[in-house]
């Protein structure tokens, strides 16, 4: 009985959107075509990104790893949710379960570390215009990405490796629709006290102080748009940061009322529609929030697009 009460169990059952059986073929269809423009629009970012020369400076390689980590995070979770609709048993191993948020947490703290320093890098170009190739080397740029790639690492080890000390005695199913760590917690017969302690500290020391730098960065920016003269160059820049700004609430905001308010372990009830939010919506916006007017970007697309067109 003690060894049975502290084995791990090896497969769980996914639940979320079983209430709506009825809705599954219009909810595959909606995710599906969600997934689709994602994959599309994050990864052509990609290419345009490292293919494109002129693209090649710090505020774009940071858009481009953006993507790369938006595209990475829709695959380690939506093909498993878009499989479930139609599956029966909707199961889910203890490995997969591990590899999905692995693959979130990684994604979602290099995310943090990609926005604020894309936000510091609009801070040095509008505020101190003259100094930006001194402030914003790329050897800076690179040790940005790969202090965020460090982090991330680190941070979803520390998580991925907290689990390994609860076990799973009761009920194999977790009401959501990919294995997220919090509602791992509420099936765990061992106490998770540890595990939230360090979802605490951790997701909330890298999502603060994150959203420090970029609040702090575009007051700055701000105060500077309003100082110009020019009423075209304010509408201007009101216009990207407004966009840019909508893009971080959603992202921040969704990971705060997730992982960081203490209750979050407790209340199951809201986190779908949370998390859909944090692990589609924003994907599936940021090449559009971040390319849609954007010249540089569009004269790549037009190059590339005339590239191949040449070839046939």
């Amino acid at each position: 009985m003690i060894q049975d009460n502290h084995s791990l169990t090896m497969n769980f059952i996914l639940i979320g959107f079983m209430d709506h059986p009825d809705l599954k073929a219009l909810l595959f269809a909606v995710f599906f075509v969600i997934y689709l423009i994602t994959m599309v629009g994050n990864l052509v970012l990609v290419v345009l990104i490292s293919t494109e020369h002129r693209l090649h400076t710090p505020m774009y390689i940071f858009l481009g790893n953006l993507a790369l980590m938006d595209a990475c995070c829709s695959s380690a979770i939506t093909p498993k949710m878009l499989q479930n609709f139609f599956s029966e048993d909707r199961m889910i191993s203890l490995h997969e379960c591990m590899v999905q948020f692995y693959m979130l947490c990684l994604a979602e703290t290099v995310d943090c570390f990609s926005l604020a320093a894309m936000a510091y890098d609009r801070y040095v170009a509008i505020c101190r215009p003259l100094q930006y190739h001194t402030m914003m080397s790329k050897q800076l740029c690179i040790r940005m990405i790969i202090g965020a790639y460090i982090a991330g690492n680190l941070q979803s080890m520390v998580h991925i490796g907290l689990l390994f000390r609860l076990t799973f005695c009761g009920s194999h199913q977790i009401n959501h629709f990919f294995c997220d760590v919090l509602p791992l917690y509420r099936l765990s017969c061992t106490d998770p006290y540890i595990n939230k302690l360090m979802i605490f500290i951790l997701s909330g020391s890298i999502q603060v102080s994150t959203i420090t730098v970029v609040l702090i960065s575009y007051l700055f920016i701000l105060y500077t748009i309003f100082k110009m003269k020019s009423e075209e160059g304010k509408g201007k820049g009101l216009y990207t940061c407004a966009s840019h700004f909508l893009s971080i609430s959603i992202f921040y905001g969704s990971l705060l009322f997730m992982y960081v308010r203490p209750t979050s372990v407790k209340k199951g009830d809201n986190e779908i529609p949370v998390a859909i939010f944090y692990t589609m919506i924003v994907p599936l916006l940021n090449p559009f929030i971040y390319s849609l007017r954007n010249k540089e970007i569009i004269n790549a697309m037009k190059k590339l697009m005339k590239g191949k067109l040449r070839t046939f």
